[in-house]
């Protein structure tokens, strides 16, 4: 059923690939961040573009395939912006992520490939409603959000935030913890949360599961959606929790805001950098003191040295097997688990 479309991970929490529906063109005033849309490829990018499919694995794409993706924002740093707000009359727009995340590029780094450009072809319709993420997000009653929680925060996106995650998850599950792990905010890509499963987590959710393509949405909205879901995970029942906050707490992505509703919660903090002089400047915005950092900047004695003399922090290069001791002992101890 619907084999003429690609259905990219944006789909994974819907129906639309095994049920039917049908397609129509709609005028940008009743466009919305979650719509779900059907783009035709006009432009494959790169040879070296690939998207990730509806079960996560990634795909080769050829001019004129159709692809179902949902309309969204990004702002990233290292790669590119854009937003679906941007789309001109001629329907042109990007996937801003492999993922499907659909908008026009306003920006991006020199050292990235052009971006796949898809046409705008209309939105997937059932009867006369606008198929959207939020169709496919379930109200369930309010539980209080009180699992500890291992918190993994970046000084940007691409610092070795997820690569810290899936080390800490493999760890904490060969002490017979039971473990939910995701990422709060960001922008989708299935492949990070999948990872976290691979390495031993029972439970995995992110920001897909609030009916967001990515988390650049209005604050109070954002925070009404973020409560739902940390009530979803409640009733996982699990011994902790490891959460990512995607990019950093000082970008558009509402970081700050979901720092702020799982504060109390939070045993241990990881904060990855690609800069030493990053972590000090993250600490100061934010009146934060890491227990542990890691990620690019600690590759090297240098910089982690320079971490430590800068910050009083400890600095792990996590991917060195020299480190788990001591980021165990450390785990176990903010915690309150024998080792």
């Amino acid at each position: 059923m619907n084999s003429q479309y690609i259905f990219t991970s944006m789909l994974r929490i819907s129906d639309l690939n095994s049920k039917p529906f049908s397609v129509q063109k709609l005028d940008k005033i009743k466009w919305k961040t979650g719509d779900y849309i059907i783009g035709k490829i006009t432009d494959t990018g790169s040879d070296i573009l690939k998207i990730e499919l509806i079960n996560g694995r990634m795909r080769s794409i050829m001019k004129e395939d159709l692809v179902l993706g949902a309309l969204g924002e990004r702002y990233a740093t290292l790669e590119a912006t854009g937003t679906w707000r941007e789309v001109e009359d001629d329907g042109k727009m990007h996937f801003l992520t492999g993922a499907g995340l659909f908008g026009k590029c306003t920006s991006k780094s020199v050292y990235l490939p052009n971006l796949i450009e898809i046409q705008y072809m209309g939105h997937a319709m059932r009867g006369n409603k606008i198929c959207t993420m939020d169709d496919y997000v379930q109200d369930i009653d309010f539980l209080k959000f009180q699992m500890p929680v291992v918190l993994l925060v970046g000084t940007s996106m691409s610092a070795g935030k997820t690569t810290s995650a899936k080390i800490i998850v493999n760890n904490l599950k060969r002490a017979g913890l039971k473990i939910v792990a995701g990422k709060l905010t960001g922008a989708s890509r299935y492949s990070d949360i999948l990872s976290l499963k691979d390495v031993g987590a029972d439970y995995i959710f992110d920001f897909i599961n609030m009916g967001l393509p990515s988390t650049i949405y209005p604050r109070e909205k954002f925070r009404k959606k973020l409560v739902q879901l940390l009530s979803r995970i409640s009733l996982v029942k699990s011994d902790v929790a490891v959460i990512e906050l995607g990019a950093s707490p000082l970008e558009p992505y509402n970081g700050d805001v979901a720092f702020e509703e799982i504060k109390k919660n939070v045993k241990c903090i990881v904060l990855c950098a690609s800069d030493p002089y990053a972590v000090y400047g993250v600490m100061k915005s934010f009146d934060l003191k890491p227990d542990i950092v890691s990620g690019i900047a600690t590759n090297t004695y240098a910089g982690a040295e320079l971490i430590e003399k800068l910050c009083n922090v400890k600095a792990l290069n996590l991917i060195d097997p020299k480190t788990t001791k001591e980021l165990n002992e450390i785990l176990f101890k903010k915690l309150n688990l024998e080792n």
